[in-house]
């Protein structure tokens, strides 16, 4: 399954890739809308393969008895983090950047925080269990945000792309079709949890 999505994700880039470059040459927005489905797709596929955060989100969710709408929130604030972190990487700076063949694509100090934050909120998380205390989830969105810290690659890699062609609206484009894609796939995982929690409860 895994060799699947990423031959999927390949075909698509490529595909994306000369979209791209044929948009920076005719500037035709046919061509520009054509390429959102493929975005959409892309984004859920690359959401499919391991990483992402899933049970990271799943976990919570699980742990903290979210309702429906704040679960679909959480998933939703990991999902636009994740890929506008990439298009701000993309458009500010390439500088953290590693540019090596193994590396390409990773942000190290984004992701360094994301995970010290993450293991900061676990660790809250446990000591408010053992202390037993009621308390209101409001922390949802902010745990979302910090567990879509990590940049997504691909579309920094499209958004980059598209910059050095001088086309940043076809990069800005695919990075929202990829974000409805991530956040169809990270929605689902947060319903399949709410609905896990409620049927345990039953």
């Amino acid at each position: 399954m895994f060799e699947f999505l990423v031959e999927v994700q390949r075909s698509i880039y490529a595909a994306l890739s000369e979209d791209i470059a044929t948009f920076a040459e005719d500037r035709h927005w046919s061509t520009l809308f054509a390429m959102l489905p493929l975005g959409i797709v892309f984004g859920a596929a690359h959401a499919m393969t391991p990483g992402h955060s899933k049970a990271v989100l799943a976990t919570y969710i699980l742990g903290s008895g979210l309702k429906p709408v704040r679960a679909l929130l959480t998933s939703f604030a990991l999902s636009l983090t994740h890929v506008s972190s990439a298009v701000v990487l993309a458009v500010v700076t390439n500088s953290l950047v590693t540019r090596t063949l193994v590396g390409a694509g990773r942000a190290p100090s984004l992701e360094l925080t994301s995970r010290l934050m993450l293991a900061g909120i676990g660790i809250w998380l446990i000591f408010r269990a053992i202390r037993a205390k009621p308390h209101v989830h409001r922390e949802g969105v902010a745990v979302g945000v910090m567990a879509g810290l990590i940049p997504c690659p691909l579309t920094l890699f499209v958004m980059t792309f598209a910059l050095s062609r001088s086309v940043p609206e076809a990069g800005l484009a695919f990075s929202v079709s990829m974000l409805l894609g991530v956040a169809a796939i990270l929605g689902a995982v947060a319903v399949t949890s709410v609905w896990r929690e409620t049927l345990s409860l039953a």
